[in-house]
């Protein structure tokens, strides 16, 4: 059997704007990534499929923010607007890759709603810091911290207020089980949408869904140790990793050990809030007894995983 790849696309590589997500480009862009995914196939590999879920779970919750305030409709949990954006970019990409893969005879792609156990006690939950949904001035700041008093809310760069949720790191993937079954079967398999949808264990043991976000890329990196995959690829907006990006000295990576980059980690060659949360998957899946990641932006998907393009990480 052919390379198990777990594929990790970010939200932003899908869309850049709102407005994108509203028309017909959304749908575009996973064309054009279901026929770079379908190459990735044909080249012998079993796949599955992780994105990010950024910029249209922002969409999603102004949706329920803004029907909540103007036509008093229920309020939807952050928990449930992760799930629908995992259905609805699911969807899109399950169509694209029925469109680009039909004629052919392997079984088709799958599309899955995934929960992600997270820790209850985790810290992430003392001290939430991820930005998710509006913008609001002062009034409406305060005005939504009385509807809600159990939210959090900082000041954003001067933009005004956002509310921040925690961002738990996974523990399991619920359905890896099920998910190793589909690829067994020959299925590609699309999954980890956003993170997955985080759910802590209650009272008895039952699971319950909790507000937070959770890291696509560590997800990405849980689920490809739970089923064993040969191979993790994170997209992202530049063709390779670079050390000093942005400067002079800014220098490529190509092919890099896993003790290379935990030392330029560790010297804070890679910002918090872009290129750091893949390096530390990357390596979490290493540790783990991963066998190599590839790091590139989508255009060069191909190239990379043939081996002439991209950083790749090796332990």
């Amino acid at each position: 059997m052919g390379l198990l790849t777990v594929v990790a696309i970010g939200g932003n590589s899908i869309v850049q704007s709102p407005q994108d997500i509203a028309g017909d480009r959304q749908q575009q862009a996973m064309d054009q990534l279901a026929a770079s995914i379908a190459d990735v196939q044909a080249a012998g590999h079993r796949v599955v499929i992780t994105h990010g879920n950024g910029p249209q779970v922002g969409l999603e919750l102004r949706r329920a923010e803004l029907a909540h305030q103007h036509e008093d409709l229920p309020p939807v949990p952050l928990a449930a607007c992760v799930a629908l954006t995992q259905g609805g970019m699911g969807y899109q990409l399950q169509l694209a890759l029925a469109n680009t893969t039909r004629g052919d005879d392997k079984p088709g792609a799958v599309s899955l709603v995934t929960l992600v156990e997270v820790d209850a006690g985790d810290p992430a939950f003392h001290a939430p810091d991820k930005p998710v949904g509006l913008f609001y001035s002062e009034q409406e700041y305060l005005e939504q911290a009385r509807r809600h008093p159990d939210w959090q809310f900082v000041e954003d760069a001067g933009r005004g207020y956002r509310r921040v949720v925690a961002s738990p790191r996974p523990q399991r993937i619920l359905s890896s089980a099920a998910i190793a079954s589909l690829l067994h079967n020959g299925h590609m398999v699309i999954a980890g949408g956003g993170g997955g949808v985080p759910v802590i264990r209650g009272e008895g043991g039952a699971y319950q869904s909790i507000d937070g976000v959770i890291d696509k890329d560590l997800t990405s990196a849980l689920l490809a140790t739970e089923i064993s995959a040969d191979l993790l690829v994170i997209t992202t907006g530049v063709e390779k990793v670079c050390l000093n990006f942005g400067t002079p000295q800014q220098k490529a990576l190509g092919l890099v050990s896993l003790a290379e980059m935990e030392q330029y980690l560790q010297e804070g060659h890679f910002p918090a809030g872009s290129m750091q949360p893949k390096i530390a998957a990357s390596l979490a899946f290493l540790r783990s007894g991963g066998k190599q990641v590839i790091i590139t932006d989508p255009a060069h998907l191909n190239a990379a995983v043939r081996g002439s393009a991209g950083t790749r990480i090796v332990p």
